[in-house]
C-alpha cells in the first residue's frame, strides 16, 4: 500500500472478512497509534484497539498474520512497554512560589479549548451535549444573493416607473431621477448527512450539528441518507437536541446500513432541484465517501448538484488522518465537483467553516481541497 491509511483500510477489510465488526473510528485510532509507535508494537496496538472480547482474538490473529505476514512481530513478541512522558508543569503556590509537583486544576476555559479539538468519535455523551451548546453559539452567515425584488437607492439602475410618477405630481415641481437596485438576501444552507454504518461514530455529532445550524434560519434544510434520502428538517426543528435526535431516528429507516451516495444526491436534485431550496444554496455534505454505489452515477449527480448550488462543501472526518488521500472510488468521483473539502471531525473545524462561509462575498467559485 502506498500510504498508511491505505494499509489500515485494507487491514480493516480483512478483519471484516474474518467476521469482526470494526468501525472506521477504531481503525482511525489504530492508524494514529501505529504512526506514533514502532513496528514491534503493531500487533499489540491492534489487540488493544480492535479486539473487544476474547472471542475476537482468533479472527484478529488470522487477519493480522494474513495481512502483515509471518515475519511481522506477533503475540509471541513481548508486549512493549510504552510510557508517555508527561512534562513537568510549574504550578504557582498560594505564596507565589513555583512548584513542579501537585495536581493542576483545569479551568473551564481550558476544558472548552480541549473539547474544541477533540474528535467527535472520541467524545462521551456528556461532551457531545456540551458540544451541542457550543455549536449553537456559532454564527452561520451565508453569502448573499441578489433577488428579483428591488429597493430604492442613491445609485444603481434607473427606476423609470418611480421617476415618471414623481414627474407627474400636480404641484408641477421637477422631480429628480430615481434609482433602485436588487435586494440582497442570505443564501440557503442545505445539509446532507451520511448516517450509514461507516459513519456510525459520527452520526450523533452530525445530527447535533445540524440541529444547532438549523436554529439559525427557518429556511434552511437538512437531509440524511444511507441507502435512501430522508428529509429531517421538521424533526430537527424540535427545541431540544435530545428530542430532535429521537424524532429523526424514528423518521429514518436506514440507520447504520449501506451507503449509496449517488442515489441520495439524485433523489435530492430530482426532488428539490426545481425549487428555491437548492438553487443558489450552500450545500454541505457530511460523509466519509465510502460509497457502495456506482461511481459514474455519483459523478453525474454531483455535477448536477454543483451546477444548481452556489457552493458544495464536503466534510470528511477521514481527512483529518495523517496520510489520507481521497482515492476511494466514491470520494474520487465526487472530488471534481467539490468547492471546499474539509474535515468536520471536531468543533474547531466547524468554527473554521462558519468563518470561511461568513467571509465569502460574491467571489467566483474556486475549489479548495
Amino acid at each position: 500500500m502506498s500510504t498508511l491509511v491505505d494499509d489500515v483500510a485494507a487491514f480493516g477489510r480483512r478483519l471484516r472478512a474474518e467476521g469482526l465488526t470494526v468501525e472506521p473510528a477504531r481503525l482511525a485510532t489504530f492508524a494514529r497509534a501505529i504512526a506514533l509507535t514502532s513496528p514491534e508494537a503493531t500487533y499489540w496496538v491492534g489487540r488493544a484497539v480492535l479486539v473487544s472480547r476474547p472471542a475476537d482474538t482468533p479472527p484478529y490473529d488470522r487477519a493480522f498474520f494474513a495481512h502483515y505476514g509471518a515475519g511481522f512481530p506477533t503475540e509471541r513478541t513481548p508486549m512493549p512497554r510504552m510510557v508517555a512522558r508527561v512534562p513537568d508543569v510549574a504550578l504557582e503556590t498560594p505564596d507565589g512560589s513555583a512548584s513542579s509537583t501537585g495536581t493542576a486544576s483545569v479551568s473551564p476555559a481550558s476544558r472548552v479549548e480541549q473539547l474544541r479539538y477533540k474528535r467527535f468519535e472520541l467524545c462521551t455523551e456528556e461532551e457531545l451535549a456540551r458540544l451541542g451548546e457550543l455549536m449553537r453559539e456559532l454564527t452561520w452567515s451565508m453569502p448573499p444573493r441578489r433577488t428579483r425584488r428591488r429597493r430604492s437607492s442613491r445609485r444603481g439602475e434607473l427606476d423609470m416607473a418611480r421617476t415618471l410618477r414623481r414627474s407627474m405630481r400636480p404641484d408641477g415641481e421637477a422631480a429628480g431621477i430615481q434609482w433602485h437596485q436588487r435586494r440582497l438576501t442570505p443564501r440557503r444552507l442545505v445539509l446532507l448527512l451520511d448516517i450509514s454504518g461507516s459513519m456510525s461514530a459520527y452520526s450523533r455529532a452530525l445530527l447535533i450539528f445540524a440541529h444547532a445550524a438549523l436554529s439559525s434560519d427557518d429556511g434552511w434544510e437538512a437531509f440524511c441518507f444511507g441507502t435512501r434520502l430522508t428529509r429531517i428538517t421538521g424533526q430537527l426543528r424540535t427545541r431540544t437536541p435530545d428530542a430532535a435526535l429521537r424524532a429523526a431516528s424514528e423518521a429514518v429507516l436506514d440507520w447504520d446500513g449501506g451507503t449509496r451516495i449517488g442515489d441520495a444526491v439524485k433523489a435530492l436534485v430530482d426532488g428539490w432541484g426545481q425549487t428555491q431550496v437548492l438553487r443558489g444554496a450552500v450545500v454541505i455534505v457530511c460523509s466519509d465517501g465510502l460509497d457502495t454505489g456506482e461511481p459514474d452515477l455519483l459523478a453525474e449527480q454531483m455535477d448536477r448538484l454543483h451546477r444548481l448550488s452556489r457552493e458544495v462543501v464536503w466534510l470528511n472526518p477521514l481527512k483529518g488522518l495523517v496520510g489520507y488521500e481521497p482515492i476511494a472510488q466514491g470520494m474520487a468521483a465526487a472530488m471534481p465537483y467539490i468547492d471546499l473539502f474539509a474535515t468536520g471531525d471536531d468543533l474547531a473545524s466547524l468554527e473554521a467553516l462558519s468563518q470561511r462561509l461568513s467571509a465569502v462575498r460574491g467571489r467566483s467559485r474556486r475549489p479548495s481541497h
